[in-house]
């Protein structure tokens, strides 16, 4: 019995000998992670990851340097006062900023006070195209703050031994999909669980536009360039506004898509037909999701408006260029300026047809 008591104690002492601590590490997310199989495999929870990492959602992608928390075993050595002496603890400082409507990077860097080719950088950018709900890091991500231990303590000197093994590395597989007709890189890119962003870099791509039957890489490393003409002015844009002037004064119906009467999307499907587009009949967000952003507008291009009658992209005109856009208004098609408080207050985007 006595003997069975001595061991027990044993037991106890041993195990009061090592303290657990934690520190940051970061892990790289692989095809099919999800948010909750990290967490368990670093021992923490889903809310824990998504508040060290700023994520809002559980939306994750590939190759995404994710934040974790490890634990490891600390054994102090003998002469260690029974006390233990607080570790240091690092805090990563990384910030994001989450586009909006009408943003620019040089309006977000100066608004961040840093410089727009570290803001580049740092979200790995080819070009100033950017995208509302696009998500930016405005922080240096090679830095991190770091608090001393508490003055007056002996830190433990023996080894630390991590007690969770890092991922194995997993090497990508090339994976190509096909285009269709319809097809826009944001359905692709949440259909691969990736951004539009990522799509773009690793196909090399300059801008929104894509074509049917072409493929493009939705895994492993970036093609060569591929060549698009962004600076092509919309369906022959002379013949297109001179169409659309003709109709000015027609007056306001809802659904309409005649000479009887328009509403916006109506009189977009009218005016682009007369010169040959060959559009299908939709409202303002599918004509959104049938077009690409474009950083310096043209005549002819689309004019995109949101939060109006309804929430999202809910309005459409044509751009007539000097910041005027003519379109189906309230009581008629009318021209209009970009200026006025109210399209100010609900513009989205210049867009063009693929």
């Amino acid at each position: 019995m006595k003997k069975k008591v001595t061991t027990i104690a044993t037991a106890a002492i041993l195990s009061s000998a090592f303290a657990t601590t934690a520190f940051a590490d970061t892990y790289t997310v692989k095809k099919g992670d999800t948010l909750f199989e990290i967490a368990k495999s670093y021992s923490t929870t889903v809310s824990e990851l998504k508040s060290l990492n700023g994520l809002s959602s559980h939306i994750i992608y590939p190759n995404q340097k994710l934040t974790v928390t490890k634990t490891a075993a600390v054994k102090p050595a003998e002469s260690t006062p029974s006390t233990p002496a607080p570790s240091s603890t690092t805090t990563t400082t990384n910030s994001t900023y989450t586009i909006v409507s009408g943003d620019t990077l040089s309006a977000i860097a100066n608004k961040h006070k840093i410089s727009l080719s570290n803001l580049k950088s740092w979200n790995k950018l080819t070009s100033d195209l950017i995208f509302p709900g696009q998500k930016l890091i405005v922080s240096d991500p090679s830095k991190s703050q770091t608090s001393a231990p508490a003055t007056g303590t002996t830190a433990p000197t023996a080894p630390v031994q991590t007690t969770v093994p890092a991922p194995a590395t997993e090497t990508a597989t090339t994976v190509y999909y096909t285009i269709k007709s319809g097809d826009t890189l944001g359905k692709i890119a949440n259909q691969y669980n990736m951004t539009v962003t990522e799509l773009m870099k690793l196909n090399n791509l300059s801008s929104h536009l894509i074509y049917a039957g072409k493929t493009l890489k939705v895994s492993g490393q970036a093609s060569t360039p591929e060549t698009v003409n962004e600076s092509a002015p919309s369906n022959n844009a002379e013949k297109l506004i001179k169409e659309a002037k003709a109709l000015l004064g027609i007056p306001y119906v809802w659904g309409g898509s005649t000479v009887k009467g328009f509403d916006c999307s109506g009189f977009i499907f009218y005016t682009y037909n007369k010169v040959g587009k060959g559009l299908i009949r939709t409202n303002a967000e599918g004509y959104y999701n049938r077009s690409f952003y474009v950083d310096k507008p043209q005549p002819g291009d689309l004019v995109f408006f949101e939060n109006t009658y309804k929430k999202g992209i809910s309005h459409v005109g044509i751009y007539l260029g000097n910041n005027e856009f003519i379109h189906a208004g309230n009581d008629a098609v009318e021209i209009s300026s970009l200026n006025n408080t109210y399209y100010k207050k609900h513009f989205s985007a210049f867009k063009r047809f693929y």
